[in-house]
């Protein structure tokens, strides 16, 4: 970890085991860095290379005992963008070359969350974010102490999508994106995923975070598809080609 990181000694605490979010048959708990700590995007960047993420003012990671079923994993942006994109790739982007990014600070803001509660509604109403409110999107989106950046992806000034973006000493990793749901043809999903890999290469940052692979989940089944990528197993990042 960096100094920063050693210098204030850190406490964890499990939640009490409840019902997966992702595997309905699993029992999950979580580990989350002490709420009385003093975080930072530096403790969050040293954090990061062992497995956590972020949820609004807090760091977390699976602490399960018996399934190890959640596997952080990583874009090295640079290997990935030094070979020829896949032709699905080399579409989506074509497809989405008509949008307008824009980069705005994070801050509650009422056209994203008329976005994401139209989204969340119509594509996760079977989850555990459903029903929307602007209370939960304050406290998973939106923290006092992370470095975060809201992308807007518009078309001719309409919103199609948001991807929620944390920058850290070692990379941005993709917090949670957003988007249009009768603009499924565009993959607005996957292109931000694109767009934040070439903006990860801009900022000539190493990583881009994607959070945790479940293989047995088809929701996080997209993540497969970037390769090369970095899996953190038995506490080692692996490449994977």
């Amino acid at each position: 970890m960096t100094q920063e990181a050693k210098t204030e000694p850190l406490k964890f605490y499990a939640t009490p085991p409840h019902a997966c979010s992702y595997l309905p048959q699993e029992t999950a708990v979580t580990a989350f860095v002490d709420p009385e700590a003093r975080l930072t995007p530096g403790l969050y960047s040293a954090l990061a290379l062992h497995g956590f993420r972020r949820s609004g003012e807090h760091i977390y990671r699976p602490h399960c005992g018996s399934c190890q079923a959640c596997i952080p994993v990583r874009i090295p942006v640079a290997d990935f963008l030094a070979q020829s994109l896949s032709r699905r790739f080399r579409r989506i982007n074509a497809a989405n070359a008509d949008l307008d990014v824009r980069i705005r600070m994070a801050e509650f803001n009422p056209e994203h969350y008329a976005l994401y509660a139209r989204y969340v509604s119509l594509r996760h109403h079977d989850g555990d974010m459903y029903p929307p409110s602007e209370t939960q999107y304050r406290n998973f989106l939106l923290s006092s102490w992370a470095d975060t950046e809201f992308v807007e992806f518009r078309l001719a000034g309409r919103l199609l999508a948001v991807a929620v973006t944390d920058i850290m000493n070692n990379g941005l990793s993709a917090l949670y994106t957003f988007y249009e749901p009768d603009e499924e043809a565009r993959s607005l999903g996957t292109y931000a995923v694109l767009w934040q890999i070439d903006e990860t290469m801009r900022r000539r940052l190493p990583h881009l975070y994607l959070g945790y692979y479940i293989r047995q989940c088809r929701k996080m089944s997209y993540k497969r598809h970037y390769r090369p990528q970095e899996l953190l197993v038995n506490g080692q990042w692996t490449l994977l080609r």
